[in-house]
């Protein structure tokens, strides 16, 4: 039970990074971005790339960070990576979304936003093969955190719950303390009127996809590090971040933050109880019990 909870608490770290990215481009574009989970994709092998790139060239980069699994050359390409799925976030926003969205409706942009999905996980399938892959072949032994119950951690896990509370927290202060966030803020409350007031609207939303596509790349790292790597595993996580981004609320970042650790505990103790292959139907369920008594999720508001 404490095992269970545990990780629970950990996979909603990484589903959290990835339902904050999604809350932000769905309350400001106002559509379901349902190739967001791609973005987390992207990163991952985009990080895996350069790091097999770095260690190549210098191999002091390559060098553990003990206990750690994590090398230096990672570090590297971690920052590379954000910045290249960034990148790609605004591209697809360039050719596929922003064209769809001056021509039709909320509906065309979520069959697009399929389209794109299934564009990007074959192109990835087709450049990396349908093998798992992983950021490092060495193995990561877990520390035993208590005997009655027994408790077990990696030092990974433990890293990527922390630097995770870390991004949360200077995002929160982004937001609430600079001109650029009350600027952001303002444009997903009410467009128009921010761009009445001298707000660059596209200016504003090539930030957001910029940022979106930043913690979509750290949520996939993150999940490359505790986990393994695949082409398919922006289908695997859609779910789950969609479902953490409704539970919170769309358009509150704390309750994405709040919704992704729900739903990676609910996950995680399902499993307890369940059969793991009815475990992806848990976010279904989650989904359906908040809209049922909070159709606006937890800490979302009723937009006009």
């Amino acid at each position: 039970m404490i095992q269970s909870l545990a990780d629970g608490i950990l996979v909603g770290a990484v589903l959290s990074l990835g339902a904050i990215g999604l809350t932000m481009v769905m309350h400001m574009l106002r559509f379901a971005n349902f190739a967001h989970a791609e973005l987390l994709t992207i990163g991952a092998y985009a990080a895996l790339v350069f790091d097999r790139v770095f260690q190549g060239v210098n191999a002091t980069l390559g060098v553990k960070l003990a206990p750690l699994t994590l090398t230096g050359s990672l570090i590297v390409a971690m920052v590379i990576a954000m910045a290249i799925t960034g990148a790609s976030a605004v591209l697809i926003d360039r050719l596929v979304f922003r064209r769809v969205r001056e021509k039709g409706g909320e509906l065309s942009m979520v069959f697009a936003s399929f389209g794109v999905a299934l564009i990007v996980r074959n192109i990835s399938g087709l450049v990396f093969g349908l093998h798992t892959e992983l950021y490092s072949k060495s193995i990561a032994f877990a520390v035993v955190v208590s005997r009655d119950p027994l408790l077990l951690i990696k030092p990974d896990q433990v890293f990527v719950l922390a630097a995770t509370l870390v991004i949360m927290l200077v995002l929160h202060l982004v937001l609430s303390r600079t001109t650029l966030g009350y600027a952001l803020r303002a444009v997903a409350e009410n467009p128009s009127l921010a761009q009445v007031n001298g707000i660059p609207l596209q200016r504003m939303i090539v930030l957001i996809w910029v940022i979106g596509g930043g913690l979509a790349a750290t949520a996939g790292i993150f999940y490359g590090m505790t986990n393994h790597l695949s082409p398919v595993m922006g289908r695997d996580l859609v779910l789950p971040i969609f479902a953490a981004a409704i539970v919170g609320g769309i358009g509150s970042i704390y309750g994405a933050a709040l919704g992704g650790m729900i739903v990676g505990i609910a996950s995680s103790l399902a499993l307890l109880i369940l059969p793991s292959g009815y475990s992806p139907s848990v976010p279904f369920l989650i989904i359906l019990a908040v809209l049922l008594v909070r159709p606006n999720g937890l800490f979302g508001e009723v937009r006009a």
